[in-house]
């Protein structure tokens, strides 16, 4: 007897064919369920890989975030492009070290010394940096935004296209040091030493803050963002030279102990 097409359809869903399809839409289940735990391993693993080795030695490209690498010898390193977002470097020796392309953010780096060490491109925002050892430092093109470096010693370290936007310089000294192009706006430079410094072309100093700031002797006719209120707070001398429309306060030469 010929079925019609209602009836074959109604076979097939009572039949054998049925049960084909059970085994099937089973297998299936089965092998979504097993590509998801596979798929959740790999994660697992690609977390695991990503974690920051605090245990392992300095190398290029290595993540410290968070780690304590405080009062220890690493002079000499090589941290090219390394990890290093809130490490506490404290009194740490870093001289001499290959810190290019490093992201230093909100590291701790108080006392420590990177002495003599190549930084170029390195980001060093929002770092604790009091009285840490910065002299000889290649850090062209590094970031400083908003960084703690009251009493640093940045002597003869060349800052060439430097952003020290709103960071705190206070008491820096500066020496010897190449700050061409560099950004101070925004920042703290209180009584922070400036009076040796080399440099050609435009300075940022945009609402820069200039209380006692050495500046004797320095050519800052090209300084831009710099108004009078903030050249009455500093220290020039008769050498130094001043934007149009700015003058020298009738104090200069300021008077230190």
């Amino acid at each position: 007897m010929e079925m019609t097409g209602l009836g074959r359809l109604d076979s097939v869903r009572r039949g054998p064919w049925r049960r084909v399809a059970l085994r099937t839409s089973l297998g299936s289940t089965s092998t979504v369920k097993a590509a998801l735990m596979m798929v959740a391993s790999l994660m697992a693993l690609s977390v695991a890989e990503a974690a920051p080795d605090c245990q392992a030695s300095a190398a290029p490209g290595i993540d410290w975030t968070g780690c304590s690498k405080k009062v220890i010898v690493i002079s000499g390193s090589d941290l090219n492009g390394a990890t290093l977002v809130e490490t506490d470097f404290t009194s740490t020796d870093l001289r001499d070290s290959n810190l290019m392309a490093a992201n230093f953010e909100k590291a701790t780096l108080v006392r420590a010394s990177l002495a003599g060490s190549q930084a170029q491109g390195a980001k060093f925002d929002r770092i604790e940096a009091y009285r840490t050892n910065f002299s000889g430092l290649l850090a062209k093109g590094s970031t400083f935004a908003s960084a703690e470096l009251q009493r640093s010693n940045f002597t003869n370290a060349n800052l060439v296209d430097v952003d020290f936007t709103k960071a705190d310089l206070g008491r820096a000294d500066f020496t010897g040091a190449d700050i061409t192009g560099s950004r101070f706006a925004l920042a703290n430079l209180s009584r922070a030493d400036l009076s040796k410094v080399q440099f050609s072309g435009a300075l940022d100093f945009e609402s820069a803050f200039l209380f006692l700031t050495r500046i004797e002797g320095q050519d800052l006719s090209a300084a831009t963002g710099l108004q009078q209120w903030q050249v009455d707070m500093a220290c020039g001398d008769a050498q130094t030279k001043l934007p149009t429309g700015i003058t020298a306060p009738g104090n200069w030469p300021c008077v230190f102990d």
